[in-house]
């Protein structure tokens, strides 16, 4: 991990986040549950960026899509793209190279999420 980029406390969420501390915590209980109920597939693509399959849902999308959009508001080193086609759901996280730790981070939330299913 960088050591110029602490994360908080049990949470892939980085010291830099401009959500307010108080907030953060139920961000992170958002994307878990997203996770939890949601992804069927992790695949890391790059050292900056993870694929996400997710159960091709309307609700799953609508969710998912409320959800990163709130989180490029606090967090803008990321990019996220929800992809629907083919009866298929994917998001795509990206990240600039200083927030590799976070990404990793995400990931092992994702991870745990799908195989909690």
């Amino acid at each position: 991990m960088d050591g110029n980029l602490p994360l908080i406390e049990d949470s892939w969420a980085p010291e830099s986040c401009t959500l307010p501390t108080a907030a953060r915590p139920l961000r992170v209980a958002e994307f878990d549950a997203l996770f939890a109920a949601s992804v069927r597939t992790v695949e890391r693509t790059a050292t900056n960026s993870l694929r996400l399959a997710l159960v091709a849902d309307p609700q799953v999308a609508a969710t998912a899509a409320g959800l990163v959009t709130r989180e490029t508001a606090c967090c803008s080193f990321f990019t996220f793209t929800l992809t629907a086609t083919g009866g298929a759901l994917v998001l795509d996280v990206t990240v600039d190279g200083v927030h590799e730790a976070v990404l990793d981070a995400l990931e092992a939330s994702a991870r745990a999420g799908a195989g909690a299913r």
